[in-house]
């Protein structure tokens, strides 16, 4: 309900903005926010080049210029075939409507087809190969603690176990099939389909504060804006991600009144803490490339070994796949037109969300939004050096094309080595986003009342991005 309502709201305030800024002139053209695309000039004037002059330009431009409440120096002028002089100033925030519908196809559905497609086929090999029930009696002891609403055993253990190991490995592709299959899973025992179970709302707010040992994307973009140290965000992302994970767990928990000081989990806790702590005490011996060279081939080479694990146990198992006259390739098969159909299922919540996204970001109103914190924060002492990197925590919740946008142009405005460069990969790397989540792994499975669960990740969010300050502040100054 609270999705719906954020929705609702976010294409009705900005599409009356938009009109607004249309009708007292600061806006001129709409023609960018319905067919436009991210960083094309927007266009505020025209004239006939017969009465082009540069004081008529000069004039334009400064009105412009007023209008938006900016000073821009990006003004750029076009003389088209018809003898019409184009004034543009600035460039556009996101895709219009059309070639986000477009490209949220081409550029996200279509790859995540493919992704669910090939993973979900393992997950019917680890199904039909009885490695789940195993896979969740290892973790029933904790998962029961955290899920007491799930029966001992269930199935969505497993799955929710690849997906946390993925999202630990920065395998953001892999993790969702597993986690899409996790919801579906825990559907079942869901007792109203319409509204989001506290097991579904537990598992969504612990993936989505997404514990991180290597981001590796990250460490790529920083390497490619040649950046002294790539990897050096690895520790400051690890233990802001550790933060937001636990506090997901804790205020879900205080929510669902669920005892956490428990031997299990605990122990868990501690555990993977210790773990983490190992592999950033030799991870940190290794120099610049060794680090970017270990991290990469951790990552994937765990992937290529799960995929091996899962093949070699079917192997193993083939008397299972015989007596239920089947056999591994066809079971891969079988789970695969499930990945496809799961994928086609949600489609139009992606399609819904990434153009209110669209239609906001283009009507201006987010950059009213982030002038308006900024300046808050300076009210407080905060150094400009963060407000400068505030644009990417208040994006990714929103967008992660959007958010990487804003961290690539901060490292490219104020150096891969700043103060902003740093903590706006850090921003990136250690959250989720959130409101693209929410409305893709609740849409899989037709829950339309999110509960808390959107309140409790923006709360995770802002864990994130608090601790991340201080962590960046201490670690980089």
């Amino acid at each position: 309900m609270a999705l719906s309502r954020f929705w609702s709201w976010m294409i009705a305030i900005s599409a009356l903005y938009i009109f607004y800024l249309l009708f007292v002139n600061r806006m001129y053209s709409l023609n960018g926010l319905v067919n436009g695309k991210q960083n094309d000039p927007v266009l505020v004037a025209e004239f006939p080049l017969a009465k082009f002059t540069q004081d008529t330009a000069f004039i334009a431009a400064l009105n412009a210029n007023k209008a938006n409440g900016l000073v821009r120096t990006d003004t750029t002028y076009k003389l088209l075939e018809n003898g019409i002089v184009e004034l543009n100033i600035g460039k556009q925030a996101a895709d219009g409507i059309f070639p986000t519908c477009k490209n949220t196809i081409m550029d996200i559905w279509l790859p995540l087809i493919g992704y669910l497609t090939f993973f979900c086929g393992l997950l019917n090999l680890l199904n039909d190969s009885n490695a789940i029930g195993k896979l969740a009696g290892v973790m029933a002891p904790f998962f029961g603690k955290i899920f007491p609403e799930l029966p001992k055993g269930h199935p969505a253990y497993g799955f929710m176990t690849m997906n946390f190991a993925a999202n630990f490995l920065g395998l953001d592709n892999a993790a969702t099939p597993f986690g899409l299959k996790a919801m579906e899973s825990m559907q079942e025992t869901n007792t109203d389909k319409d509204r989001a179970s506290n097991s579904q709302i537990m598992f969504l707010c612990l993936h989505a504060a997404g514990l991180t040992l290597i981001p590796t994307s990250i460490i790529g973009y920083r390497a490619a804006q040649h950046a002294t140290n790539p990897a050096d965000i690895m520790l400051p992302t690890i233990i802001t991600s550790f933060i937001g994970t636990l506090a997901a767990l804790i205020f879900v928990s205080i929510k669902q009144k669920i005892n956490l000081v428990n031997l299990v989990v605990v122990s868990l806790v501690a555990g993977v803490s210790a773990i983490i702590a190992l592999l950033l005490v030799y991870i940190n011996k290794l120099d610049g490339i060794e680090k970017f060279h270990f991290t990469g081939n951790l990552s994937n080479g765990v992937l290529l070994f799960i995929i091996l694990l899962v093949v070699g146990y079917s192997i193993y198992q083939e008397k299972i796949f015989k007596a239920n006259q089947t056999n591994i390739f066809d079971s891969f098969v079988n789970g695969a037109k499930d990945g496809f159909t799961t994928g086609v299922r949600v489609l139009p919540y992606m399609v819904a969300m990434l153009v209110a996204l669209s239609i906001f970001r283009n009507s201006t109103l987010m950059n009213i939004v982030m002038n308006g914190i900024g300046s808050s924060l300076g009210i407080f002492g905060v150094s400009q050096e963060i407000i400068n990197a505030i644009p990417v925590a208040i994006m990714r919740p929103f967008s992660a094309g959007g958010a990487r946008g804003f961290m690539l142009d901060a490292m490219k405005t104020y150096g891969p080595d700043s103060l902003t460069g740093q903590l706006s990969c850090l921003f990136q790397g250690a959250a989720e986003t959130t409101f693209y989540v929410v409305a893709l792994y609740f849409g899989s499975v037709n829950v339309k009342d999110a509960r808390y669960t959107l309140s409790i990740m923006l709360l995770v969010d802002l864990v994130c991005v608090i601790s991340g300050i201080f962590i960046a502040t201490m670690y980089f100054k």
